[in-house]
């Protein structure tokens, strides 16, 4: 990450289009780029459709062991990852569906093995090419190796290194523009059959929703119950300490006037501080600072407050509603908070977008990583109210980081 200066605020993305990457994020540049990227794919694809061909024939042979649930189920959820990995899609584990599985068994048998198949043909040919291309000179003279395509003898170097040559670049030509598409397609056919009926879908959401209504109650029960613990420990003390104070000065007031004027002056002094704690409390319900400003004014003070020096870039979000902006600002205030009290980071970066009707913030730091939501930390805090409005939280945080929390809350 770039060193930035502490407090570094950005109100607008910037407007360039963005370059074309490989499966990895790195950017493509130039002719040469673009073919190594092209290779690269062609490789992928080409190991996907060799792996297809081998386990669609141990679907063929296993077929009867496969038939059993317990078996089925796992082989099945492995090969519904690697359709996703192709897609570059990241797939939910399913529910265990026998008859859906068993019409994947038919599936990756029916189109797997025509498929490994042309892949197999394909870089076989392509291997053979290469094999001919720099050994042509050890097969028998009166016997010498034919080109497949081309249907040409190679009996000399320069006819290896031209009419091969030739050959080689139709081979990889054909691989690069057919093994990407046909892995695609096969992958997209595995995850539609795999893919749950509409029904099981309701029934997934309702399930859901039924989740993420137990999470809003418990933490609306949660926030009632520190909202009520922090004015009766606080505010309801003070309140309770002025009133004997002045209740005190009233009754010395007739027999000792400069006591009874202390006592007044001493709960002058707690009313103020009873109020400072109200307001302290009202701002953690809805902060003043998202009325006044909004959302982008409201991120754009985090930076000058987080514990790590912060650049916050936002771009254009529209109109969003009020419920959408107090939980991205608690969420990229909770991910601040954790990101100094926890993650040992030296910098820390928020993007905050709008695509469509989907609002994304983006929390990233240099820490030591290994951020876990499952531990009840603020990080599950911020999962909740996240699930409560239909959005997500992803975090990524391998060990030695870098740690990146994405927050998406749909404005419809």
């Amino acid at each position: 990450m770039p060193a930035w200066a502490p407090g570094t605020y950005s109100g607008a993305s910037e407007g360039r289009s963005r370059p074309r990457t490989t499966d990895e994020g790195e950017p493509v540049h130039g002719v040469i780029g673009e073919a190594r990227a092209r290779l690269v794919q062609t490789g992928r694809s080409g190991r996907y459709l060799l792996g297809t061909l081998m386990t669609a024939t141990v679907t063929l042979v296993a077929a009867p062991l496969l038939c059993v649930p317990s078996l089925a189920a796992p082989w099945v959820e492995r090969h519904h990852r690697r359709a996703g990995a192709v897609l570059g899609r990241p797939v939910e584990p399913r529910p265990r569906a026998l008859r859906r599985d068993l019409a994947w068994l038919v599936t990756q048998v029916a189109t797997g093995l025509p498929a490994g198949i042309l892949a197999l043909l394909c870089l076989g040919n392509l291997l053979l090419t290469l094999v001919v291309t720099v050994g042509w000179w050890a097969f028998p003279t009166s016997d010498p190796p034919r080109l497949l395509l081309l249907d040409v003898r190679i009996n000399s170097w320069a006819s290896a290194l031209t009419i091969n040559l030739a050959q080689l670049l139709l081979l990889a030509a054909l691989g690069a523009i057919a093994l990407p598409p046909l892995a695609r397609v096969h992958a997209r056919c595995c995850l539609a059959v795999l893919a749950p009926s509409p029904a099981e879908q309701l029934a997934a959401r309702v399930t859901e929703l039924t989740r993420t209504r137990t999470d809003v109650l418990q933490a609306h029960g949660a926030e009632l119950r520190r909202i009520e613990r922090d004015l009766h420990d606080g505010t309801q003390a003070r309140l309770v300490a002025i009133a004997i104070r002045l209740a005190v000065a009233g009754e010395s007031l007739p027999q000792d006037p400069d006591a009874a004027a202390a006592l007044v002056r001493q709960a002058q002094a707690e009313t103020e501080e009873a109020m400072a704690e109200l307001r302290s409390v009202i701002r953690t319900i809805y902060p003043p600072v998202l009325a006044d400003q909004g959302l982008v004014g409201a991120l754009g003070t985090l930076a000058d407050r987080a514990g790590v020096p912060t650049r916050i870039a936002i771009g254009d979000l529209g109109e969003v509603p009020a419920a959408v902006e107090a939980v991205a600002y608690f969420a990229v205030t909770e991910a601040l908070a954790n990101i100094a009290r926890h993650s040992r980071a030296t910098e820390a970066a928020v993007h905050v977008t709008r695509n469509g009707p989907m609002l994304s913030a983006e929390i990233i730091d240099d820490g030591t990583g290994g951020a876990d939501a499952s531990r009840g930390s603020g990080l599950d805090g911020i999962r909740r109210r996240a699930a409560a409005l239909d959005g997500t939280m992803k975090i990524s945080s391998p060990p030695g980081g870098p740690t990146t929390i994405t927050v998406e809350l749909p404005c419809v």
